[in-house]
């Protein structure tokens, strides 16, 4: 079920400017929607606060005033704050808007990755807190659902400098054992936060991305705080064998439970985190942990995963070429073979010992040839194929030439990994055995794919998504906005433009008109048919609510629609219509003899207005002599009532 549906206000415009199309995430602190910028037309994200947190004045301050500085960190890896306001009961962020997952979603559905993906996510990070470090803000809240994976591959970090209200209490348990898993010792003990409980944090889910579990686990909030408290984070080669000591190290020195002993901020972090890879192999960095998930999502013709396409292309890990194939330097085999000869027979004794010598040296000598003839058949004549995998076509052309081996033929295919101009795979394959002289077929990279943007415009919204895909793009994120030239349903544009050059597999944003736009009339206080007519000489269609209220109209006249007055629809929406059941009649109080103010105040209360007929005599009198309509009777709710003073 669409909850989304549900959600008032989902189709509303806040303050007068935001258009909230759906809903992304909803948090212990605020709702996540997507939403368009009618005054830029852009897209963004509005967190909303949630109304019982935006009733705490004090709050709301903190709220206001914490966001504002972070407007001010400009960082690539940081998800913007363009814009804060309040609307009634809301309280809201503008913030950038990126299309894409969080590394929770990467984690949920690929378990531990290798090494290398988990630099890579881990580097924009610290670069991103680093910046936020030094401009004086801590995060406080780091963990993989606040890192944001663009579905071009950015890496952001969300949630910049938001405070949290300490005293809040979510009833949902997953919520409170995910977010109580990042949190550093002296936040626990202390509630202190300086710039080392995000270098906590970051350990905790570089443990997570590299293991594809959380280092302390527990059936209940208090089970992992007390793990942070008092035992270390295990090093990640506990988990997964074989994992470089570097790894280790790193993971130790960002979780160390003694605050000094950790690197001061993410800066420094980042610093240890290049030094660290720079110390690792290549098969080091591309080792596939044995908790790492089948990637089922890969297949291009059926794509349902949440993960973007640029992070689930299986990458060709190179050759180490300083390591030789195992059996490089293996002796020869001996095998029996029919090609042997059984050994001479023994020399005849003749007439003296000098032919004893020279016999022994010609049966070793053909002892010799035969084995050497064996070798040769066996092993002598083959080679393998050397590492040849991201070398250029020369430098894969002079290897093979320096292993005797010579250039069949070469071919070219698209890679998303493998740069342009250099090896994605050899036949045979790289360390495969080969007879010497035999030519290998080379695969050269061509690069990422790239496809040409269609001229959409004028095509049905079906239409298009169906030619993007058979072009090889995905359809992207619709929006929809009024055009006088462009009939509804049909795309407008295009978002890369027509005719621009994108990689294979990229999402294309589409802009859909909504038809021509119409200025909504004003028909309350019409009755049915005049209303009707009105609304559909404008291009409106008409429908009228089942529910009938009480307003200040007579009964069958119009009492209010949706949408208002001074509204913009598009040509051919509807517009619901509410009728009257005419005023509603309430008993109206006694009020002579009273003072004008009691007076005044009584028909008031009672949800009426109030003039006053004070005449000739009455200019300075106080009294009420007399009412227009009487004590007791009734009269339309809201309608004047003239009192006499006299």
């Amino acid at each position: 079920m669409d909850t989304t549906l549900q959600d008032p206000l989902v189709g509303q415009l806040l303050d007068g400017r935001y258009r909230v199309d759906a809903r992304i995430a909803v948090g212990g602190m605020a709702t996540v929607y997507r939403a368009v910028d009618t005054r830029l037309d852009r897209v963004l994200a509005l967190k909303v606060m949630h109304p019982t947190l935006a009733a705490d004045g004090t709050f709301v301050e903190r709220f206001i005033r914490e966001a504002k500085s972070v407007a001010r960190l400009a960082h690539p890896n940081v998800v913007q704050v363009f814009d804060q306001g309040t609307d009634g009961p809301y309280v809201y962020l503008a913030m950038e808007y990126v299309a894409g997952c969080t590394l929770r979603d990467v984690l949920r559905e690929r378990g531990a990755l290798q090494p290398r993906a988990a630099l890579d996510i881990l580097e924009p990070v610290l670069a991103a807190l680093g910046a936020a470090h030094r401009a004086g803000f801590v995060h406080r809240d780091m963990k993989p659902e606040n890192v944001l994976i663009g579905d071009d591959g950015r890496v952001k970090v969300a949630d910049f400098g938001l405070v949290r209200a300490v005293d809040t209490v979510t009833n949902t348990t997953g919520t409170v054992l995910g977010t109580v898993s990042y949190l550093a010792p002296e936040q626990i003990e202390h509630g202190t936060a300086d710039p080392r409980v995000d270098v906590y944090a970051c350990g905790v889910m570089l443990f997570e991305t590299l293991t594809g579990d959380k280092p302390h686990d527990g059936d209940s909030p208090a089970t992992i705080l007390y793990k942070h408290l008092h035992e270390d984070v295990p090093p990640p080669s506990a988990i997964v064998p074989g994992m470089a000591y570097e790894l280790d190290e790193l993971v130790a020195s960002a979780t160390a439970r003694t605050p000094d002993v950790r690197p001061h901020d993410a800066v420094a972090l980042l610093a240890r985190l290049r030094e660290a890879r720079g110390r690792l192999s290549a098969d080091q960095l591309d080792a596939v942990p044995p908790q790492a998930l089948s990637a089922e999502h890969d297949n291009a013709e059926d794509r349902t995963s949440v993960i973007p396409r640029a992070l689930t292309v299986p990458r060709l890990l190179p050759v180490n070429e300083a390591e030789e194939p195992d059996d490089a330097g293996a002796p020869p085999l001996h095998r029996t073979s029919r090609f042997q000869t059984p050994p001479p027979p023994p020399p005849r004794r003749r007439s003296g010992l000098r032919r004893g010598p020279f016999a022994i040296v010609v049966a070793v000598l053909l002892v010799l040839g035969v084995g050497t003839g064996i070798w040769y058949i066996n092993s002598g004549q083959f080679t393998q194929v050397p590492p040849l995998l991201e070398k250029t076509e020369q430098q894969a052309r002079d290897r093979l030439d320096r292993a005797g081996l010579e250039v069949g033929s070469v071919r070219h295919a698209y890679s998303d990994t493998v740069r342009r101009g250099t090896v994605i795979s050899t036949d045979p394959e790289v360390g495969a055995r080969i007879r010497s002289n035999d030519a290998v077929t080379l695969t050269i990279s061509k690069g990422p794919q790239t496809v040409r943007v269609s001229d959409l415009q004028g095509y049905r919204l079906d239409r298009a998504r169906e030619v993007l895909k058979d072009e090889g793009l995905e359809p992207g994120m619709v929006t929809r906005e009024f055009s006088g030239d462009v009939p509804r349903g049909m795309v407008i544009s295009t978002d890369p433009e027509q005719g621009t050059k994108v990689r294979a597999g990229s999402a294309v944003a589409l802009t859909v008109s909504k038809g021509r736009p119409v200025d909504v009339p004003d028909v309350t206080g019409e009755d049915l048919a005049g209303a009707t007519a009105e609304l559909e000489d404008a291009g409106l269609k008409v429908k009228v609510a089942p529910e009938r209220v009480n307003s200040e109209h007579d009964k069958g006249q119009v009492a209010r629609q949706t949408p208002g007055s001074g509204s913009r629809a598009a040509e051919g929406d509807t517009v619901t219509l509410t009728l009257s059941k005419g005023p509603e009649m309430i008993e109206v109080p006694d009020v002579v003899g009273d003072s004008v103010d009691d007076a005044t105040r009584k028909l008031e209360a009672a949800g009426f207005q109030v003039d006053e007929d004070r005449g000739l005599l009455g200019l300075f009198g106080d009294t009420v002599r007399g009412q227009s309509v009487e004590g007791g009777d009734t009269a339309p709710k809201g309608s004047t009532i003239t009192i006499e003073i006299r």
